[in-house]
């Protein structure tokens, strides 16, 4: 008769010289990643401005001409397609299967997810520079605790990997606590151990914060914050306001399930030829751009990107937008999404937060709605369907509208649980492993096998 092991008791731990030292570690490790963070967001932005604003004028033109997004999402798709070929680890996982935390990665995995995120992207696609923080983040924190003691047991590895996620994405999203929030609940962390993992990565993301606030000051070159600036004041949320939550509710997992059911169609129809396809797929994104960039008065850039930038400025600017383009912009915005999502290496939440806010201000005008809570009932709604994280979903909509927002949250809570809940209704539910070695049994078949290599599987 066997007896599994006594867990570890938390309390232990915390008095423990050796979570002391975690501690410490995790302290240092915060600065490194931090700086590394703001180093990588950097030079994002500072490709996207050369691709796309300095290299058209240096070739001697007034400004980008119309059909420049071609050639360099193009160029964008075969280098990301080359990183995940030719690099260990894929570039990290892929974003059509959601947003994950709370694995470990490999340190000799960082170049690949490096080089395909950068590549993502600084030429244009349609997502996020979070994912790959995460994965820097944890691949430096496991690379440290190598270094620091080869020896270490597995779980200081993985908190510390944890810690440096946290220090890599926590200024990011516009709060160490929205950061830390973020990363539990996608780790699925809860029970008394829920501490002993929460306070290195608390510790590393303040430090984080401090190191991004200091590169900031010196530098001058900004914190990356997705925090809107200048959000109109919101009075109290209305019956009708109710009515339009439930509604936001309804339509955001209609609208995300089509985006990522077209991911998931793409992604094996792309993957075993990537380097061939990738390519095609950008000059499809940036055909989309250049779309909605003739039919508007708006620029083309508007389709391209996270929106991580775009938010702000949308918001401010409500009043400049006709419904139809609004429209418009979410349908291309949203496939060019499902496209960057099948295949591309990146983050699925600021494109989810940006469709989603692009919707709230198509709604501002409709009877008994305003842009405060339109635009909030949208960002929690879409990111609650791409992400399946209904509380940080909240959380994000709150922070990042901030203040002018608090009225608002209990619309949002609403949106947020009936978007959830409605996603997943749409959801498949999973096949059980012994039905699925039943159905494998029992399914009709030549009693001989073909000599060759098995089939790909795809991720």
């Amino acid at each position: 008769m066997t007896t599994d092991a006594p867990a570890p008791d938390p309390l232990s731990l915390l008095r423990s010289r050796s979570y002391v030292q975690l501690l410490l570690l995790a302290a240092i490790v915060g600065v490194p990643v931090s700086a590394v963070a703001y180093g990588f967001l950097e030079l994002v932005d500072a490709l996207q401005t050369g691709l796309f604003t300095d290299l058209p004028k240096e070739l001697g033109f007034e400004s980008a001409p119309m059909l420049w997004p071609l050639p360099v999402l193009a160029i964008g798709g075969l280098l990301t397609a080359l990183s995940i070929r030719l690099l260990p680890g894929t570039g990290g996982h892929s974003p059509a299967d959601g947003f994950k935390a709370g694995g470990v990665t490999v340190p000799i995995d960082l170049p690949g997810v490096f080089c395909a995120s950068l590549a993502t992207l600084s030429f244009g696609a349609v997502l996020g520079p979070e994912a790959p923080l995460i994965a820097i983040g944890s691949g430096l924190g496991m690379l440290a605790v190598r270094l620091a003691a080869r020896d270490a047991p597995d779980m200081a590895g993985a908190v510390i990997a944890a810690a440096g996620s946290f220090a890599a994405i926590s200024t990011l999203m516009g709060s160490p606590l929205l950061g830390a929030f973020l990363l539990l609940e996608a780790a699925g962390l809860a029970g008394p151990m829920v501490g002993v993992v929460l306070l290195p990565g608390l510790l590393a993301a303040g430090v984080g914060s401090l190191i991004f606030i200091g590169l900031d000051h010196i530098t001058g070159l900004g914190t990356f914050s997705l925090t809107i600036p200048d959000v109109p004041e919101f009075g109290d949320p209305t019956v009708a306001m109710f009515g339009w939550a439930l509604a936001f509710g309804l339509v955001a997992p209609v609208l995300g399930h089509a985006i990522r059911r077209l991911a998931l169609w793409l992604r094996p129809r792309v993957e075993p030829r990537m380097v061939l396809l990738m390519p095609l797929l950008g000059l499809v994104v940036a055909g989309l751009a250049i779309g909605f960039g003739e039919a508007t008065d708006k620029s083309s850039s508007e389709v391209l990107f996270s929106g991580q930038n775009a938010v702000g400025p949308l918001v401010s600017q409500a009043s400049t937008w006709s419904t139809g383009a609004l429209l418009l912009l979410i349908a291309c915005k949203g496939l060019a999404y499902a496209i960057c999502l099948s295949s591309f290496r990146g983050g699925p939440i600021f494109p989810a937060i940006f469709i989603g806010a692009v919707a709230g201000v198509a709604a501002a005008d409709l009877p008994g709605m305003s842009l405060v809570p339109g635009v909030a009932m949208g960002m929690g709604a879409m990111s609650a369907v791409m992400l399946g994280l209904p509380l940080t979903s909240t959380l994000l909509a709150a922070l990042l509208l901030g203040t002018p927002a608090l009225n608002a949250l209990p619309l949002v809570i609403v949106a947020v649980v009936v978007a959830h809940v409605v996603s997943a209704r749409l959801t498949p539910a999973p096949e059980a492993p012994d039905q699925a070695r039943q159905a494998s049994s029992e399914s009709p078949g030549p009693a001989t096998t073909r000599a060759g290599p098995p089939p790909a599987r795809s991720r």
